[in-house]
């Protein structure tokens, strides 16, 4: 616990001393015109007028060459969580609330313009992005009220209705907002399919059907308010959330030996969070902004499997929360030089208690009990140059501080201290044309769940915790070519080498059981070439082809084997096709998408090899939008009727010694859904 005070002590002291150190921004309007240059690509309301968008979302989604990144809002702490759209250039002070839920209740009218920033530009939180989009609303006063009824239907009759609502008042910087939305539904989680095994020779030793079902109920509520406080701006954010789901299987025998079985699965959770952030002018050039955060979550989960050998039970119970404090201070000195700094402190705990028992007999697990806390600091500083319209360059380095601690079963406490460099250069040598090149040092996070037994019952698979981790570090270089034509059309190729320390993985345990680890280093190469295609000049107006293919090779050696294979999970190719097209104004619209490929990577496990397998899917969609306040939209999803599942290999014992047992294929399909949303504005 001293040393515990220590880090939060010197985390804090980091925190105020970047505070008053570091340079970036201030707090201009946004709404005031940026000065042109050859990174950053204004997009006006005019732009998207053909689209008739009901959203800021729907907006964002038709940025020619735009990725939306909603960022990983399970990333402890504020510095990796984001994604890559601002909203008057700042991050919302929410977390938990996904920022597509934040942009879907801005109104498309109430958007001025949308900023495409492309490798940075003074003034902007890039949020370690190398491409952000920044929304600016309107200063004048706007009410709106909408209320979407939705419902998903399927062939078996099953209905699965969506009520959402929302209010909001914007007058200048005062705004005002809340939203709900409650769904009853379903997932690819229901269907009918098949388990076959066969033995290493490739005779068949077992037949049987599966049949699936699952549902899942949440309730959402939000709001936020904004207002002017201390000669500054004060945002406060507020969610409460609840969610249920069950699953069933049910395995039927058909031929060969064994018993038919039977598992069921049930969840519930209710999550909050608190979220306030404070920005002010300090001057001309320079602002302050200061943001807290305060999340919790309690769970409850219990599984059931009963078959031949009688019935297994895993339970887990848990509560985990997150406390935040970030602090960071901005200073622009004109148009050519911005620089930032500050620091944040958290403070992180997940308490869970599991238990297994085959028969009503408790079986012993690693880690069943497990308490984790990590406290953790981190400061931070960057530079952004402009030396020329065709130039920027961007500098920083993050320093990070940590002490994780475990109680009960085990009683564990690691500390880390990790520099986290980063440098980003972006050339525009003509118009159309831009490269940006990337060297970045990044250390990824343990995940407390790791750290604590858990189970996979619809397959028998139970995992110890593994107190014994460290984060995955790597050092990574991309480069990124960008090509824009025909006004709206982009190419873009990209390019990544990552060189990774303590590849995190599956390893043995004592028990017999298996965990997550740390198995060594690896590598990794990504490549994506993406293209944005308008179709006016090949005589299909209003129609957008958007046509994506990448490809990954990772290798790291096995820890049973010894021999190189791929990351757990690695997907190699991965490849979609989108096509919309806008008809008479906007008034109509129609669109499909194609997800073609069907690799879903492999998982290596202690006495088994997993390949995933998912067949190719096609979603269609058309929309009426009868006048300016009513979109009618219908979506035809899983209209391929696509077939999901997994090959496996079970061996006899660990697979660098044993024979294999048999192989085992399953498949299971979901019926195509039909999707009717009703959106009105009041």
């Amino acid at each position: 616990m001293k040393r515990s005070t220590q880090l939060a002590g010197a985390a804090l002291a980091a925190l105020l001393a970047g505070a008053a150190q570091a340079q970036t921004p201030p707090l201009q309007d946004p709404s005031a015109a940026r000065t042109p240059d050859r990174g950053v690509l204004v997009f006006t309301p005019d732009f998207f007028v053909d689209a008739r968008p009901d959203t800021a979302l729907d907006m964002i989604s038709r940025l020619p060459g735009f990725a939306f990144n909603p960022g990983d809002n399970g990333t402890r702490g504020l510095a990796g969580a984001s994604g890559n759209v601002l909203i008057d250039g700042d991050r919302p002070s929410a977390k938990s609330d996904s920022l597509d839920n934040a942009l879907r209740r801005i109104s498309a009218a109430s958007v001025e313009r949308i900023e495409l920033i492309r490798g940075g530009a003074p003034g902007i939180d890039m949020q370690g992005q190398t491409v952000v989009a920044n929304v600016v609303l309107k200063r004048t006063v706007t009410t709106e009220r909408v209320l979407e009824t939705n419902a998903y239907f399927y062939p078996d009759g099953y209905v699965g209705p969506i009520l959402a609502g929302q209010w909001s008042r914007r007058e200048g910087e005062n705004q005002t907002e809340a939203s709900f939305s409650t769904t009853t539904d379903r997932t690819d989680g229901t269907g009918d399919g098949f388990r076959r095994r066969v033995d290493p020779a490739g005779n068949l030793i077992q037949d049987a059907d599966l049949v699936l079902w699952d549902r899942f109920r949440n309730v959402r509520l939000t709001g936020g308010v904004q207002r002017r406080m201390a000669g500054g701006r004060l945002r406060v954010n507020a969610l409460l959330g609840w969610n249920g789901s069950e699953n069933e299987q049910d395995l039927l025998i058909r031929f060969g030996p064994g018993a038919d079985s039977f598992n069921v699965e049930e969840n519930e959770e209710v999550d909050g969070e608190l979220g306030v952030t404070w920005l002010r002018d300090l001057s001309p050039t320079a602002s302050l902004e200061l943001t807290g955060l305060q999340r919790l979550e309690v769970e409850d989960y219990v599984g059931v499997s009963t078959g031949a050998g009688g019935t297994s039970t895993f339970t887990a119970e848990g509560s985990e929360g997150e406390t935040i404090a970030r602090g960071v201070l901005r200073i622009r000195r004109g148009d050519r030089w911005a620089f930032e700094g500050g620091g944040e402190v958290a403070y992180n705990f997940l308490d869970s208690d599991t238990a297994y028992a085959e028969n009503g007999v408790p079986v012993p697990l690693g880690n069943a009990s497990v308490r984790v806390e990590e406290l953790r600091g981190e400061v931070f500083g960057q530079a952004t140059w402009r030396p020329s319209p065709r130039w920027t360059v961007e500098g920083g380095l993050r320093v990070e501080v940590s002490e994780i601690s475990q109680s009960g079963d085990t009683d564990l406490s690691k500390s880390f201290v990790y520099p986290k460099p980063r440098l980003q250069t972006t050339f525009t040598p003509a118009p159309g044309h831009q490269f940006r090149v990337r060297i970045e040092r990044e250390v990824g996070q343990l995940d407390f769940g790791d750290f604590v037994a858990s189970a996979d019952i619809d397959i028998g698979q139970v995992e110890a915790g593994n107190p014994d981790l460290e984060p995955q570090k790597a050092w990574v270089i991309e480069g990124v070519y960008e090509r824009r034509f025909w006004d709206e059309g982009v190419f873009d190729v990209t390019w990544s080498h990552a060189e990774i320390e303590d590849v995190v993985d599956l390893i043995p345990l004592t028990g017999g059981f298996e965990g997550v680890g740390n198995i060594g280093d690896g590598t990794s190469d990504f490549v994506q070439l993406r293209l944005t295609l308008p179709t006016d000049r090949l005589g299909i107006s209003g129609g957008r082809l958007i046509v994506r293919g990448n490809w990954s090779w990772t290798e790291v050696t096995d820890p049973l084997t010894g021999e190189p294979r791929r990351f757990q999970g690695n997907q190699h190719f991965g490849c979609g096709v989108d096509f919309n097209q806008d008809l008479r104004g906007g008034r109509w619209a129609w669109g499909l998408q194609h997800g073609c490929n069907t690799d879903r990577g492999t998982s290596f496990r202690i006495r088994e090899v997993r390949d995933g397998y998912r067949e190719p899917f096609v979603t269609l969609y058309g929309q009426w939008k009868p006048d300016g306040r009513t979109t009618v939209r219908l979506d035809l999803g899983n209209a391929s009727d696509r077939a999901t599942g997994y090959d496996r290999d079970i061996y006899t014992g660990p697979r660098d010694v044993s024979p294999v047992a048999f192989r085992e294929t399953r498949r299971t399909k979901m019926s195509p859904w039909l999707f009717v949303q009703v959106r009105r504005t009041f």
